[in-house]
């Protein structure tokens, strides 16, 4: 789709959806990061000082909510999220359901996002496991299940997704990499040991056994962001009425020129054979 068709597509009758986590001081960060803090230094009954309105100071990390997660984050000659040209963020792609097939601790495979729905090369992919129903702000909020036991990507899935030349990838859970796979297993030893035994029960194999840690601790940062893949987090809102649908979607971040993540507003619009 060309920029004029674009413009003529979010100028016409197509159905706009948001597929992002409302922000909070209430949202959890990535365990370990800043959460968000906010505070007025200033308020509108201050008239009398000549200050007349509100005003508020943030601190926070970038990892809290809905956000992308930059090259640099991961990798010290990276882009930064501001010189990553806008085009990079928007484009064709797809919303994949597959939280009828995973549960806590399962891995998800190419062929079982390819068999949902129609995956194209050069997409932004956005993968529905279901777990955004255990985000803060929903009924069944449940923090530790929404980032240490949500499902992950299989062994191969790392040169599926380069060979497939996505622009970037979404996740609506805690990290695009399994949390097994990450510094939550050291700090969560005994939901470790439930990952485990799954994965024996189901495969034969030990964790090690079939993520070799040398190759695939984060993974999905360490191998894909130094060849420019890189993936949103904490993707939520309307995910569940896009389900296996082809989309344009658009991730539209602040032009920080130093940050290494950034918050993010993901949105979705329906393709023209779609509606």
């Amino acid at each position: 789709m060309t920029n004029e068709e674009f413009i003529k597509l979010i100028n016409s009758s197509a159905k706009m959806y948001d597929l992002t986590q409302p922000l909070s001081v209430h949202t959890p960060p990535w365990p370990s990061y800043m959460p968000l803090q906010i505070q007025y230094f200033k308020r509108i009954a201050g008239a009398h000082m000549g200050q007349g309105a509100n005003g508020q100071i943030i601190q926070s990390s970038n990892h809290v909510g809905t956000h992308m997660d930059g090259e640099i984050h991961f990798v010290g000659s990276g882009r930064p999220i501001g010189v990553v040209p806008l085009e990079e963020w928007v484009g064709p792609g797809v919303v994949v359901d597959i939280s009828d097939e995973v549960e806590d601790y399962s891995l998800y495979t190419p062929d079982m996002l390819m068999k949902k729905a129609d995956i194209r090369k050069g997409d932004i992919l956005i993968i529905n496991t279901g777990y955004h129903r255990y985000a803060w702000d929903q009924p069944e909020s449940d923090e530790v299940r929404y980032m240490v036991k949500h499902p992950g990507p299989s062994p191969d899935f790392p040169d599926w997704a380069l060979e497939m030349g996505f622009k970037w990838i979404g996740v609506d859970c805690g990290s695009a990499d399994h949390p097994m796979n990450t510094i939550l297993r050291d700090w969560h030893p005994k939901l470790f040991k439930e990952a485990e035994k799954k994965l024996k029960e189901k495969y034969g194999k030990s964790w090690d056994e079939m993520f070799p840690p040398e190759e695939f601790y984060q993974v999905m940062h360490l191998k894909l962001f130094p060849k420019g893949l890189v993936h949103a987090e904490n993707v939520g809102g309307d995910i569940d009425k896009l389900s296996n649908k082809r989309v344009y979607i658009g991730a539209f971040l602040v032009k920080g020129i130093e940050l290494e993540s950034a918050w993010a507003r993901i949105v979705a619009w329906e393709m023209p054979e779609e509606k």
